[in-house]
C-alpha cells in the first residue's frame, strides 16, 4: 500500500444481483475487519485461499493489507460499512516491475455475486496506471471458482499446472475483448439495480400532501388513476388517508418495504427522509423535490450510496413504465401516458411532457419514461441499457443537456443503435461568451462540435428541436430504412413539387432524374398532361387508383431509394370522390422503401395515418420535416451498413518514452504549460508523426550554421522566433520567410532579438517548404468527453474560415477517412484543380498517431498542428505546439458510479 493508493477516494459500483457495493483502498485502521474477513470462512474457503486452513494465514493476510511497503496495493469491497472482500496485488518491490501477484478473497455467502470480478477490473486499472503489464496468480487446481473467475475476465490468460496447483498469468492489455466483457457484466448489473425502479411491487409517495395542489398528492394521484398494479402507500404522520390511500407516519412505520419511495418532500427535509428510506431497506429513490443547496444534494447522494439506493432526481417530473402488468405512473404530468414502444428519459420536465404528448398524439406511445432532472445518479446510459433489454422498446428518445461519462455513453450507444434508433435533441448548441482560446485547436472545439463527433460516432440520430425528433421518429417507427439518399418526389401541383425538391436538396437528398423505361411505365397510368420528371407531375386531374399505380411502380424502381408524395386538396378530387391519402395508406402489405407523405393543409407538423395490414404513414404540413425525416433515416441506414471500425496498429511507435518525456518536463514544470521547440519535436518523434527538417539556435552564429545545414536546392530558410508562452508567431511577426544566404539569416536573427528583447529565447531555422496545401490537426482533452481530434484547413485563415471536422479519439479506420472528407477543403486533397491528390494515405497515419497520442496521454491538454503541408510526395509538420498539464490518467470503462 502506497500514498498515491490511499489518497484516491472510494468508488462505488454495482455487484452482478444491482447491489451497490463500496471500493476502497486498505487502511491501517481496517486490520481488524478484514481479521473478521477472514474469520469468518469455512475451512474449506480458508484452505483454497491459503492452500491450508490456516487462522494464522489469515491473520498474517490481514498483517499484511494494512502495512505499507513498496510495489504493494490493497483494494477491500465493503457494503454498510461491512468488508466483503479484498483483491491485492504485489511487484515485490522491484522498481518499474511490469509483473504483479494477486489475490483475491470473498466473503462466505456472497460468492457468483460479482465481487471479487469488479475487485480484479478496479485492481487492474490501478495496476495499468502504474506501468504493470501482467498479473499472476497462484491457485489449487480444485478452486474452479477463482480459476473461472480469471478465465471469465475477458483478458488474455494462460495456465502451467505444477502437481496440485496451477500458475495463472493474466496480460492487462485493453482490448475490445475485454472492455466488452466489463461493458457486458456493467450492463446486467446495471439493468438489475434498476428493477427497483422501473418494475417495483411496492411504492410509498413520502410527502403527500392532504391539499389539493401539492407535488406528492400529484403523483399519488396519478399512481391511483394509473392503475398500478403493485401495493401503494402514503408517508404523513398528519393524515390517517389521501385519496384512498392508507397514510403512515414514517416509512419504518410501513406494513411493508417499499421498493421505491418517491420523496416530495421540502429540500431541508430531503437527506433525513433518503436515510430513514435506506435504513428501511427501500431499494431506489425518485426525488422530485427541487432546490436542494449543495450540502443537501451530498447527504443525499450519500445516503444512496451509503445503502444502496438508485436515484432518480432530484427535481424531476418522476417516472413511468407502462407494461399492463404494472401500469407505473408516478409522475406530476396531466395526464397518462400511452403505452407504446418508445424509450423517453429527459433532464428537462417540460421536454418530458412535449415528447411524451408527441408520443401519444402520434400513436407511438411510450414503454418507459424517465425524467432524470439534475441527474445525481440515473442516468441516460442507463436508460438505454434498460431498453436494450426490457423487451418492449424500439426506439429511443434522449433529451440530455450534459454527460456523466460520454465514452462510456458512446460504447453503450453504439451498440444499442445497432437494435434501434436513437434520437436525441442536440440541447445547449451554443456558447454563450465563448471563452477565447490560446490555441487553434481549443479555438475550434466547440460544445457543437465535441457533441456532434460523440453523436455521429455513436449512431445517434440528433436532432436540433422538439418537433424535428418527433418528425424522425414518426418515419423510423413507420417505415422501413431506405438504402440510400435518393429520393423521386410525386405531386399532385407542380408548386407543391417544387416547395419539396427543395427542401430535398437543403436535406442533403439527391432527386436522380427517372429512366426512360421508369417514364414510360408511369406516363402510361397517369393522366394526360403529366410530367414525368423528378418531381413527377400527376396533376390535379390524378385518381386514387392512378396515385397507387404511380407510387407501386416507383417503389419497383432499383434507382430511387424513397418516395415522397406531395398532396394539396383539388376540387376534382372531391367532384369525383377520390381520396388521395388513401392510395398512400390502402395499398396491401409492407412496402419495401420509406414512404412519406406532405399535406400542406394538415392542421399538426407530423401525423401518422393509418395503413393497411396495420402499418402507418407519416404525413407533414411542411416538406422540410418531411425532407429532414428520410435524410435522418438516410444517415441510419449509412451508419448500420458500415461495419464497425477498428483501431489500427502503428508501427514505431514508443509509448513508454512518450510517458518519460512528459513525467520529466512535468517534473520541471510542475504547473504544465507549452512545451518548448525541443522537446515538442521529440514527443512527436516517439508517435512518428513526420516534421520538416528543423534546427534549433540561441546565437546569431548558430542560426547562420543551421541555415547552413538545412538550406534546401533553392538554399532558403525560415527562422521562427520563440520564446515561453508564444503561440502565434504569425501574428506577433515573429517569423521571417524566404531567408537567402549568411546576411539575410543573420540580419533576420537580429531584427527577432532586437524587437522581442528580455523575450527571445532563440529560434527554429527550417528549409522553406514545397508548396502544397496547408492544413490543419490538432487534438483538445475535454476532461469530460476525452480526446478530440480536429483537422481542416489550416494556414493563418484557418479560424476566420473555420473549415474543420472533430472525431473523438482512439480513432477508427473510419473515424480517420469521415474527418478526411468531411470539411468542404476536402477535393482539394483528391486533386481538384489539376494538382493529383495529396499523400492521403500519409494523412491518415498522422491522424491515427496524433490520436493516439491524445490517447495515451491524459497529460496532454492541447496539441496544435499548423500548418500540415500535404503534397503529393508525403505529409509533415512545419509547425507544432503542445501543452502539458499534470493531469492523473482515469479509466473512463472502469464500472463505477458517479
Amino acid at each position: 500500500m502506497t500514498d498515491d493508493a490511499l489518497s484516491r477516494p472510494p468508488v462505488h459500483a454495482l455487484l452482478a444481483d444491482g447491489r451497490t457495493v463500496r471500493i476502497r483502498p486498505v487502511r491501517r485502521d481496517d486490520h481488524d475487519q478484514l481479521q473478521g474477513l477472514y474469520k469468518e470462512m469455512s475451512p474449506e474457503n480458508l484452505r483454497l485461499r491459503f492452500f491450508a486452513a490456516s487462522r494464522r494465514s489469515a491473520e498474517m493476510a490481514a498483517d499484511r493489507a494494512c502495512a505499507a511497503h513498496p510495489g504493494y496495493r490493497a483494494l477491500l469491497a465493503e457494503t454498510e460499512g461491512q468488508v466483503i472482500g479484498l483483491a491485492e496485488y504485489d511487484t515485490g518491490g522491484e522498481p518499474g516491475a511490469r509483473t504483479a501477484e494477486i489475490s483475491i478473497a470473498v466473503a462466505d455467502g456472497l460468492h457468483h455475486r460479482g465481487v471479487g470480478t469488479l475487485l480484479i477490473e478496479h485492481l487492474a486499472s490501478a495496476a495499468r496506471a502504474t506501468g504493470i503489464t501482467t498479473f499472476t496468480a497462484d491457485a489449487l487446481c480444485e478452486n474452479h471458482e477463482v480459476l473461472r473467475l480469471f478465465a471469465d475476465l475477458g483478458l488474455r490468460t494462460a495456465r502451467r499446472f505444477e502437481g496440485p496447483e496451477v500458475r495463472c498469468t493474466i496480460a492487462l492489455d485493453d482490448s475490445d475483448t475485454y472492455l466488452s466483457a466489463v461493458e457486458e457484466r456493467g450492463r446486467a448489473a446495471d439493468v438489475a439495480s434498476m428493477e427497483p425502479l422501473l418494475r417495483p411491487r411496492t411504492v410509498a409517495v413520502v410527502g403527500a400532501g392532504r391539499k389539493p395542489g401539492s407535488v406528492g398528492r400529484a403523483v399519488l394521484h396519478q399512481l391511483r388513476t394509473g392503475g398500478y398494479t403493485g401495493q401503494l402507500f402514503a408517508v404523513n404522520p398528519a393524515a390517517h388517508a389521501i385519496l384512498g390511500v392508507p397514510c403512515h407516519s414514517s416509512v419504518t412505520a410501513l406494513p411493508r418495504t417499499p421498493d421505491l419511495a418517491v420523496l416530495a418532500v421540502p429540500a431541508a427535509a430531503v437527506p433525513g427522509a433518503a436515510e430513514e428510506c435506506g435504513k428501511a431497506g427501500v431499494r431506489a429513490l425518485l426525488v422530485v423535490t427541487a432546490g436542494l443547496d449543495a450540502d443537501q444534494a451530498k447527504a443525499l447522494l450519500a445516503a444512496c450510496r451509503e445503502h444502496g439506493m438508485r436515484l432518480v432526481g432530484p427535481n424531476c417530473l418522476g417516472l413511468s413504465n407502462t407494461d399492463p402488468a404494472l401500469r407505473l405512473d408516478a409522475t406530476f404530468a396531466a395526464g397518462h401516458p400511452r403505452p407504446g414502444t418508445a424509450g423517453v428519459a429527459v433532464q428537462s420536465g417540460g421536454v418530458g411532457i412535449a415528447l411524451l404528448d408527441g408520443m401519444s398524439r402520434l400513436g407511438i406511445g411510450v414503454s418507459s419514461f424517465v425524467s432524470l432532472g439534475d441527474k445525481y445518479d440515473v442516468s441516460g446510459n442507463d436508460m438505454l441499457q434498460w431498453w436494450e433489454t426490457d423487451g418492449r422498446t424500439d426506439l429511443a428518445l434522449l433529451h440530455l443537456e450534459s454527460f456523466g461519462s460520454p465514452r462510456a455513453f458512446s460504447r453503450t450507444a453504439r451498440r444499442v443503435t445497432r437494435r434501434m434508433p436513437v434520437l436525441t435533441v442536440d440541447a445547449g448548441r451554443t456558447e454563450a461568451g465563448r471563452r477565447a482560446a490560446a490555441s487553434h485547436t481549443a479555438a475550434a472545439a466547440t460544445r457543437t462540435m465535441t457533441r456532434g463527433a460523440l453523436f455521429t460516432q455513436a449512431g445517434i440520430t440528433a436532432t436540433r428541436s422538439v418537433g424535428e425528433l418527433l418528425e424522425a421518429a414518426a418515419l423510423l417507427h413507420s417505415q422501413p430504412l431506405p438504402a440510400g439518399p435518393r429520393v423521386l418526389i410525386v405531386t399532385n401541383a407542380g408548386g407543391a413539387g417544387v416547395l419539396a425538391a427543395d427542401a430535398c436538396a437543403e436535406a442533403g437528398l439527391t432527386l436522380p432524374t427517372p429512366a426512360p423505361e421508369l417514364v414510360d411505365d408511369l406516363l402510361a397510368v397517369l393522366p394526360e398532361g403529366a410530367a414525368v420528371g423528378n418531381p413527377v407531375d400527376a396533376t390535379a386531374a390524378v385518381s386514387e387508383g392512378q396515385l397507387m399505380d404511380c407510387v407501386d411502380r416507383i417503389m419497383r424502381y432499383g434507382g430511387i431509394d424513397a418516395v415522397l408524395v406531395a398532396l394539396v386538396p383539388t376540387a376534382v378530387a372531391v367532384a369525383t370522390g377520390d381520396d388521395l391519402v388513401r392510395a398512400l395508406t390502402g395499398a396491401p402489405g409492407h412496402r419495401a422503401k420509406p414512404v412519406a407523405a406532405v399535406r400542406l393543409e394538415q392542421a399538426l407538423p407530423v401525423e401518422l395515418l393509418p395503413a393497411g395490414a396495420g402499418g402507418t404513414v407519416p404525413s407533414y404540413a411542411e416538406p422540410q420535416a418531411a425532407a429532414r425525416a428520410l435524410a435522418h433515416a438516410a444517415r441510419r441506414a449509412a451508419w448500420l451498413a458500415r461495419p464497425a471500425g477498428t483501431v489500427p496498429d502503428l508501427d514505431g511507435v514508443e509509448t513508454e518514452r512518450a510517458h518519460a518525456v512528459v513525467e520529466t518536463w512535468l517534473e520541471a514544470h510542475p504547473d504544465g504549460g507549452w512545451l518548448d521547440p525541443r522537446v515538442c519535436a521529440e514527443l512527436l518523434d516517439c508517435y512518428g508523426i513526420p516534421q520538416l527538417p528543423w534546427a534549433w539556435a540561441d546565437t546569431e552564429d548558430g542560426a547562420v550554421l543551421a541555415a547552413e545545414r538545412l538550406r534546401g536546392a533553392d538554399g532558403r530558410v525560415v527562422m521562427k522566433g520563440h520564446w515561453p508562452g508564444l503561440l502565434h508567431k504569425s501574428a506577433q511577426h515573429a517569423v521571417h520567410l524566404d531567408l537567402r544566404g549568411d546576411s539575410q539569416v543573420r540580419a533576420a536573427y537580429r531584427d527577432l532579438e532586437t524587437r522581442f528583447a528580455g523575450l527571445l529565447t532563440g529560434v527554429v531555422v527550417q528549409p522553406l517548404a514545397d508548396r502544397g496545401t496547408e492544413l490543419f490537426a490538432g487534438v483538445v482533452q475535454d476532461q469530460v468527453f476525452g480526446p478530440l481530434v480536429l483537422f481542416g484547413l489550416g494556414g493563418t485563415a484557418t479560424e476566420i474560415l473555420g473549415d474543420h471536422a472533430a472525431r473523438l479519439a482512439p480513432l477508427t479506420d473510419h473515424d480517420v477517412h469521415d474527418l478526411i472528407t468531411a470539411p468542404r477543403c476536402a477535393p482539394l486533397l483528391f486533386g481538384a484543380g489539376g494538382a493529383g491528390p495529396v499523400d492521403l494515405a500519409g494523412l491518415e497515419q498522422l491522424l491515427l498517431r496524433l490520436s493516439r497520442m491524445a490517447s495515451d496521454l491524459p497529460q496532454l491538454a492541447e496539441a496544435d498542428f499548423n500548418p500540415v503541408l500535404a503534397t503529393p510526395g508525403g505529409v509533415s509538420v512545419l509547425d507544432a505546439r503542445v501543452r502539458l498539464l499534470p493531469r492523473r490518467p482515469q479509466d473512463p470503462y472502469l464500472r463505477r458510479l458517479r
